[in-house]
């Protein structure tokens, strides 16, 4: 059984830096490897929504909101995916879920709390 497992959220202040993992247990190197990795937010009240996408070919997508401040990075090695989160705003506080493609749906992690306060 596949596992998403996040970690590296926590309180920063406005300005600040978080780098968040996440670990996919129990996927076969050469099956993650291969599959496309995204990390999702939700804050309080909002829908969830896509921050970051990255594919088999190394490419990415962000939404606007990040775009020039976060950066979706993957070791196939480690089976781990990365968000490297600068420049933090008040607005980025959320839940942060990492994902994986599989089967035409994205499926989610437990999730990490990221709280952008003074």
């Amino acid at each position: 059984q596949v596992q998403l497992v996040e970690s590296g959220g926590g309180l920063v202040q406005p300005g600040g830096s978080l780098r968040l993992s996440c670990a996919a247990s129990g996927m076969p190197g050469s099956i993650f490897r291969v599959t496309a990795m995204g990390w999702y937010r939700q804050a309080p009240g909002k829908q969830r929504e896509v921050v970051a996408h990255i594919y088999s070919s190394g490419s990415t997508n962000y939404i606007d909101s990040v775009k020039g401040r976060f950066t979706i990075s993957r070791d196939n090695a480690k089976n781990t995916v990365y968000l490297q989160m600068n420049s933090l705003k008040p607005e980025d506080t959320a839940v942060y879920y990492c994902s994986r493609h599989d089967g035409g749906s994205w499926l989610w992690g437990q999730g990490t709390q990221v709280t952008v306060s003074s």
